[in-house]
């Protein structure tokens, strides 16, 4: 029998950050700011958690993607407001316009679900917030999936995981899918303004629909294959040498407490290596920290050679995206992702020749990324291309 998903909130509301990259240079000091955040704890506070970040300073989640599109980073509220907002108040007015954080705070769902191949997952994991018109953003990691969804949307996405047949966990404080999985048709008890779909065939027709009214054209980059990859799980690497930190501070001989560095939590070789590739401003990354995973990679392969053994993964890996430049459509706008991923799926037969386990997503702010095998990308456009082509 197939293990269960589960799904389940992280701690804190979040950020969505879009930076053009013309002004990429210019957020690289923050960018970094927040990826090492061992700097924010003075000596005052070691025995309480910076806001966003855990006692031994790791993040809740963090997200930096750098796309031909933009850059686009969630972090949590507070990062967006100590540490973007004073560098975009700094900018000349008309630069600063170009620059957005989310006027809504979102909240992360954390998706653990190992027996389903990654293009199931993405479809039965967003279209019941899909049908209850529920706007979201989706992260497919080496470990996890993660889902964007509106703070102000969390009872409703609530019921609309209820209403599809998950079930709450008191024991996981998480919501557990049920046994079998039905498609087709769903409901949710608080419909939104704009009628939702009603069946998985009308929500493709709608969204690739609302795609060609804002003419949103899929494309690929020319010589640009990625790889996913992991850094090395510290924990069991550290732990024989952890030392829980004594109830009352001990002063030690850099002034400190006896708090562990951020250092000491993290593999440095790693950290250093994705400073290097951030500094060079590459064509495509997209890193994420969660506190209960390793750190993940979905990275531009010709900077694979940067990173050497601090990574794990499938480095023969040729995967291609294919961008969606969703700038001119609505944060709010809902179904993108579920749509877009269903379509290829049913119309591939990915699930029945187990393509489907190499379909993955990543949104960013303004952007959306289909990410298959070189050959399975070529035929994705085919099948995106008539559908959102001009007549």
């Amino acid at each position: 029998m197939n293990a269960p998903s589960q799904i389940s909130f992280l701690d804190g509301t979040f950020s969505l950050i879009h930076i053009p990259l013309s002004l990429y240079p210019i957020f690289l000091q923050p960018i970094l700011q927040v990826l090492l955040p061992q700097g924010d704890c003075d000596s005052d506070s070691l025995d309480e958690a910076v806001e966003g970040l855990s006692i031994d300073n790791k993040h809740g989640f963090l997200n930096i993607s750098i796309t031909p599109v933009e850059c686009s980073v969630v972090c949590h509220n507070n990062w967006a407001k100590k540490v973007f907002e004073p560098i975009i108040k700094r900018l000349p007015k008309d630069a600063s316009k170009t620059v957005t954080i989310s006027k809504d705070s979102y909240l992360i769902l954390s998706v653990e679900s190992a027996a389903m191949d990654a293009g199931s997952r993405v479809m039965e994991l967003t279209s019941p917030l899909a049908f209850a018109g529920i706007p979201i953003f989706f992260i497919t990691t080496y470990y996890s999936d993660f889902i964007l969804v509106p703070a102000k949307d969390r009872q409703t996405v609530q019921q609309a995981l209820l209403a599809r047949g998950f079930e709450f966990s008191e024991y996981e404080s998480a919501f557990v899918s049920p046994s079998t999985h039905t498609r087709g048709s769903s409901t949710s008890s608080g419909p939104p303004s704009t009628p939702p779909p009603s069946n998985v065939a009308e929500l493709q027709t709608r969204t690739f629909d609302l795609l060609k009214r804002r003419n949103v054209v899929p494309y690929v980059e020319d010589d640009l294959s990625l790889v996913v990859c992991s850094g090395r799980d510290t924990k069991t690497t550290q732990m024989s040498d952890y030392r829980r930190p004594a109830p009352s501070r001990q002063p030690t001989g850099n002034g400190h407490g006896s708090r562990r560095s951020w250092l000491d939590n993290v593999d440095t070789k790693l950290y250093t290596s994705l400073i290097s590739v951030l500094v060079l401003q590459p064509r495509f990354l997209s890193m994420t920290l969660a506190q209960e995973d390793p750190p993940s990679l979905l990275l531009d392969k010709s900077h694979l050679g940067v990173f050497g053994d601090s990574v794990v993964g499938d480095m023969s890996g040729d995967l291609v995206p294919i961008f969606l430049d969703l700038e001119n459509l609505p944060l709010e706008a809902t179904g993108i992702v579920s749509g877009v991923a269903g379509k290829l799926v049913s119309e591939m037969r990915m699930a029945e020749t187990g393509v489907s386990e190499q379909l993955s997503y990543l949104s960013t702010a303004r952007a959306g990324a289909v990410i298959l095998s070189h050959e399975q990308s070529m035929k994705a456009l085919e099948v995106m291309k008539p559908l959102l082509g001009k007549e």
